[in-house]
């Protein structure tokens, strides 16, 4: 399946041909255009995006009881006890925040994502939000916390920490895909969503 980025000649996201990867130690990955065939260059940081995610298991403790899900991270972000992130429990979403990290077979307060063994949270009412910003060729991450129920609408204007953008799509937990305009969904069932800065 081709990787969607921001395309500066069409002014959206489309699906984009990879004609090279990163070189180790620098460079960006060259996409082309499917719809009007133009070439760029987008950073290791974009490219990573797509695909440089982990799963970590998670133990999520809710009122008196307990359960194993998983934390889709980043790699090389960091997590610390303390942070709030999304748990997916089946076809549950779940905000939860960190209480614990094991690493190495040891309890941490601070580790990268793709070393955490096993995260340790508790339940919360608000979710973390994730969305992707394109700005000319970067793309920004941006973070909102907001109540589960929260509606994000496509081609609707956002403000993510004072970062005011435009909703192009909106990738669902369970896979799917929402692109047109006024669709349409709650902050907990949000797996990212991808935008430009108006």
């Amino acid at each position: 399946m081709d990787p969607t980025y921001y395309c500066p000649s069409c002014g959206k996201d489309c699906d984009q041909e990879v004609l090279s990867e990163p070189k180790k130690g620098g460079g960006g990955r060259v996409i082309r255009c499917r719809l009007c065939g133009a070439v760029q260059r987008v950073s290791v940081e974009a490219a990573e995006e797509t695909e440089g995610s982990v799963s970590v298991k998670a133990i999520v403790s809710e009122h008196d009881t307990s359960r194993t899900c998983n934390v889709e991270m980043v790699r090389g972000d960091d997590c610390a006890v303390g942070d709030t992130v999304v748990a997916e429990c089946g076809d549950d979403a779940v905000g939860v925040t960190i209480t614990a990290i094991e690493r190495g077979g040891r309890r941490v307060i601070r580790a990268k994502a793709e070393d955490v063994e096993t995260l340790w949270t508790r339940a919360v009412e608000q979710v973390i939000v994730k969305a992707s910003v394109h700005e000319g060729r970067n793309t920004i991450p941006l973070y909102a916390q907001c109540e589960g129920e929260t509606p994000f609408v496509v081609d609707q204007v956002y403000d993510f920490g004072r970062r005011k953008f435009r909703i192009s799509h909106i990738k669902l937990r369970d896979g799917g895909l929402i692109r047109r305009e006024g669709q349409w969904a709650p902050a907990h069932n949000v797996k990212r969503i991808y935008g430009y800065r108006v």
